[in-house]
């Protein structure tokens, strides 16, 4: 499904003073997806239809910054805001216990939302993310983003650049219609210069390393790991650790796929997701 057509099939909310766009998809078995940075749920896309196959209500929504969401330019945006920001549209939808499932920025919303409340999360799903802030390895697009020249970079980029970052951090192709949505959904907006302002994450996942890898490492329900080992940013190095740390857990290995396993490997990744949420 391209862009415009799964924004045409969704909707916005005004929660906690900023309007966001969401989706819901199916009936069945409640279902939520956060997706990563820069770019926003439309990256769940392929593994939607599924996932309604198989008997979930899917839950989607563009965080604060991403999509077509609201993108506040002066805004200081925090991990532990967009966790109030998915409380808030669960309570507006009225989603009680859910399954969550996060890639990227998301593992971190998705962490601290179970430091919060575990037992609303009936089930957790994890795909590529800095899940341990000392092990993410930022591209060094990010790393520069990140730092005292961060602005003006931002102000300089184009569809040209953000593809080239976009395919260091990929192991297989993706077509160049993919690559060109992600790049429309980002830069709507001028949304492509808040990328310093939502970078900061990463000094959120420092800060709250002790309490967000707790919430991931004593989470007591099914939980499940869909990795590409070949991401340079969280891949098998990460991989690695969540075996020793949480070996109970389910885990689906995709050889070759880089950080984005649900665009890289679509088939692969919806299939692993289904049968894990549906039971």
């Amino acid at each position: 499904m391209n862009l415009a057509d799964w924004i045409a099939g969704g909707d916005t909310v005004r929660v906690n003073g900023h309007r966001l766009f969401l989706r819901r998809d199916g009936e069945g078995v409640p279902v939520t997806l956060v997706h990563g940075f820069p770019t926003s749920s439309h990256d769940w896309a392929p593994a939607v239809p599924a996932l309604v196959a198989a008997g979930c209500e899917v839950t989607t929504l563009d965080l604060l910054g991403f999509g077509e969401s609201d993108k506040p330019p002066r805004h200081r945006y925090s991990i532990h805001e967009q966790a109030d920001l998915v409380e808030a549209v669960w309570q507006h939808l009225a989603v009680g216990e859910t399954s969550l499932v996060a890639h990227d920025y998301g593992v971190s919303v998705a962490q601290e939302l179970l430091a919060r409340d575990p037992r609303r999360i009936t089930r957790a799903a994890f795909l590529n993310g800095g899940l341990y802030a000392d092990l993410h390895r930022p591209i060094l697009l990010q790393r520069l983003l990140h730092s005292p020249v961060g602005p003006l970079l931002a102000r300089l980029a184009d569809e040209k650049k953000f593809t080239a970052g976009l395919r260091s951090v990929l192991a297989r192709p993706v077509p160049d219609e993919l690559l060109h949505d992600m790049w429309t959904s980002m830069a709507r907006g001028n949304g492509h210069h808040l990328a310093p302002r939502l970078l900061r994450y990463i000094d959120d996942r420092r800060v709250h390393f002790h309490r967000w890898t707790s919430a991931l490492e004593h989470y007591e329900g099914p939980l499940l790991f869909v990795w590409g080992p070949e991401d340079p940013v969280s891949g098998a190095h990460v991989l690695d650790r969540l075996r020793r740390r949480r070996p109970d857990a389910a885990f689906t290995v995709l050889d070759g796929v880089g950080h984005y396993p649900q665009v890289e490997a679509p088939e692969r990744t919806a299939e692993a997701l289904a049968a894990f949420l549906t039971g």
